[in-house]
C-alpha cells in the first residue's frame, strides 16, 4: 500500500498495481491539517526544549562560525557535467552584494561514480576548481551530494530527478506515471521501488549502501585536507519509499549515515558530517525520529543536524500574507522547536538550515525572508538559501541584474567568533553580540557589515576595533579590558 508520508493514510493502490489516486490539492491539505495538529500536540505535551543550538561548527583557528550563503545551484542538478551555471565573477558580484561566507555545493553520485567501483577524478578536478574560488575568497564550503525522486533514470527522457547513477536505479518494471507537481512523483511505484532497493528494503541490493559509502570516501579522501571543505551533507532530503516516519530515520537512515560517516573517517578525521532528516515531513513541522550517530574520530564528534524548511503552503504557491501566514508562522515555530531537540538528540550537535526559499514575487516574501533570518539568529543556526540560480527564487535576473532578495540577505551578521557564541540580534546598521571568549582561539571575530548602511564605519561598545575593511564590509573585534569574563556583550552601529 502506498502511505502519505506525513499521515499515514493509505490508498486503495497497492505500489504493483500503478499509481496513486489522490489530486495533489487534497493530499497536501490533508497534510496542513497534520502538520497543525502536529504542532498542538508538540506543545501540550513536550517541555520547551533548548532555545538555541548547542554548539556550532568551528574553524581551523578555533572560531565558531555562522553560515550565510546559498545553495549552489539547482542547475547542477541535470547538467551533463553535474556542475552549477555559476563563475567567479558570479561569486565576486554576491560576495560584494551580500557580503556572504558560505556554500552549500551540489555533487552528485551520478557524477562521482558514473559506473560500479569507477570514481570520475575529471568531475572532482572541477568540483576542487570551484572550490578554490571560494577558498580564495575565505569562504566555507559543505559538499552536498544532491538527489531529488532518487535518479535522472527514473523517466525514459531523464527530465524528472536527479542524484544517482542510472546503474544503481532498480525500478524493477514499476511504472513512473507523469505529475504537474513534482513532488508526486515520490508516490510513483517505480520512484517507490528505487528508494526500496537502496534502503536494501527488499533484501535484493545490499551492494548499493556500500557504494555510496565509498563514494563518499572518495570524495572525502580528495578533500580532506582543503581547509576551505568544513562539512558533507550526507544526502539531500532522504526519502524512505515504503517505510516512512520513525521507522525509516531510526532504521535504514541511521545505518547508512553511520556506514558513510565510517567510511569516512578512513580518510578525512576533520571535517564534520551534515545529516538530513526525511524532509516529507519535517519540511513541514513534523517531529524526527532520527537516531544517533557516531563518530570514531578522535577529539570529540564533527556530527552537525542540516534539516530544511519548507512550510506547505509555500510549496503549493502561497506567499507569506493572510491565512497562510498564520499556518506559516506557525510551522516555523513547531519546526525550531523540532529542529533543537534533534540537535540535542543528536548530541548537542551544530545547525545549519540547509535549504529554505521562496518565489520572491509573492506576497510577503521578504518578510517571510527576514523572518527566517531573525529566528535562525536568535537559536544560532548557519543558513543557506535555496537558491544561488537566477530568477524569481534567487537573488539575480538572467542579465545579472539584482533583484529584491539582495537588499534583504546583505545583513549584518558574525562570520566568525573567537569563542563560544550566545545570541545575536542584528538590524538596519546595528548587531548585538553576545559570546564566551575563548582565549585559545588563534584568529579575531569577525562580523560582516554592508558598507552601505555603515558609510562612516562602525562604533563598537564592548569590545576593541582590530581592523574595519569597508570595501568588505568585515570588521574584526577583540575582547576589551576583560578578556577573562564570562561573557562579553558587544553592540555595533553605524557611526
Amino acid at each position: 500500500m502506498v502511505a502519505s508520508p506525513a499521515t499515514g493514510w493509505q490508498s486503495t493502490t497497492t505500489v504493483e498495481e500503478g499509481t496513486v489516486r489522490w489530486g495533489a490539492r487534497a493530499w497536501a491539505a490533508t497534510t496542513i491539517v497534520a502538520v497543525v495538529a502536529a504542532g498542538g500536540v508538540a506543545a501540550a505535551l513536550r517541555d520547551a526544549g533548548p532555545e538555541r543550538a548547542a554548539s556550532f561548527i568551528t574553524d581551523g583557528q578555533g572560531r565558531s562560525l555562522v553560515q550565510h550563503g546559498f545553495s549552489t545551484a539547482g542547475s547542477a542538478k541535470s547538467a551533463p557535467d553535474g556542475l552549477p551555471d555559476f563563475s567567479e565573477a558570479d561569486l565576486d558580484a554576491e560576495h560584494a552584494d551580500m557580503g556572504t561566507n558560505f556554500v552549500r555545493f551540489l555533487i552528485s553520485w551520478r557524477m562521482v561514480e558514473p559506473s560500479p567501483g569507477v570514481y570520475d577524478e575529471g568531475y572532482l578536478d572541477d568540483v576542487a576548481e570551484r572550490v578554490s574560488w571560494y577558498a580564495d575568497r575565505g569562504y566555507h564550503v559543505m559538499l552536498d551530494m544532491h538527489q531529488d525522486l532518487w535518479s535522472m533514470a527514473i523517466t525514459p527522457d531523464g527530465a524528472h530527478g536527479n542524484g544517482a547513477p542510472a546503474w544503481a536505479t532498480y525500478m524493477d518494471g514499476l511504472p513512473v506515471n507523469d505529475h504537474d507537481m513534482w513532488e508526486l512523483y515520490y508516490l510513483e511505484p517505480g520512484v517507490i521501488r528505487a528508494f526500496d532497493n537502496f534502503w536494501n528494503t527488499t533484501g535484493e541490493h545490499p551492494e548499493l549502501q556500500q557504494h555510496y559509502a565509498h563514494a563518499w570516501q572518495k570524495v572525502a579522501s580528495r578533500f580532506a585536507d582543503e581547509d576551505a571543505v568544513v562539512a558533507y551533507d550526507l544526502m539531500n532530503e532522504p526519502y524512505g519509499g515504503t517505510l516512512q516516519g520513525a521507522r525509516f530515520e531510526a532504521g535504514p537512515l541511521t545505518q547508512m549515515y553511520q556506514l558513510t560517516v565510517n567510511a569516512i573517517r578512513e580518510v578525512d578525521a576533520d571535517t564534520w558530517a551534515c545529516l538530513e532528516p526525511q524532509a516529507m515531513g519535517f519540511n513541514w513541522g513534523l517531529p524526527s525520529g532520527l537516531g544517533f550517530v557516531e563518530d570514531s574520530r578522535e577529539g570529540g564528534p564533527r556530527i552537525a543536524f542540516c534539516p530544511h524548511l519548507y512550510p506547505l503552503p509555500m510549496d503549493l504557491g502561497d506567499g507569506y500574507s493572510g491565512s497562510s501566514k498564520g499556518l506559516v508562522d506557525g510551522t516555523i515555530s513547531v519546526w525550531t522547536a523540532n529542529t533543537l531537540r534533534t540537535a540535542e538528540a543528536l548530541g548537542g550537535v551544530p545547525i545549519i538550515l540547509g535549504e529554505f526559499g521562496l518565489d520572491t514575487t509573492l506576497p510577503g516574501a521578504l518578510d517571510y525572508v527576514d523572518a527566517v533570518y531573525d529566528m535562525a539568529a536568535s537559536t544560532g543556526m548557519g543558513v543557506a538559501y535555496w537558491s544561488r540560480d537566477d530568477g524569481s527564487w534567487g537573488p539575480y535576473d538572467e542579465d545579472g541584474t539584482a533583484r529584491n532578495l539582495v537588499s534583504v540577505l546583505d545583513r549584518p551578521y558574525p562570520r566568525a567568533v573567537a569563542g563560544e557564541i550566545v545570541e545575536w540580534t542584528s538590524g538596519d546598521g546595528e548587531l548585538t553580540l553576545e559570546f564566551i571568549p575563548d582565549a585559545e582561539a588563534k584568529a579575531s571575530t569577525e562580523i560582516y557589515l554592508p558598507p552601505d548602511a555603515f558609510p562612516d564605519g562602525p562604533v563598537v561598545d564592548g569590545a576593541e576595533i582590530e581592523a574595519w575593511l569597508p570595501s568588505d564590509g568585515i570588521l574584526t573585534i577583540v575582547p576589551g579590558s576583560d578578556p577573562g569574563a564570562d561573557s562579553i556583550t558587544v553592540t555595533i552601529s553605524a557611526a
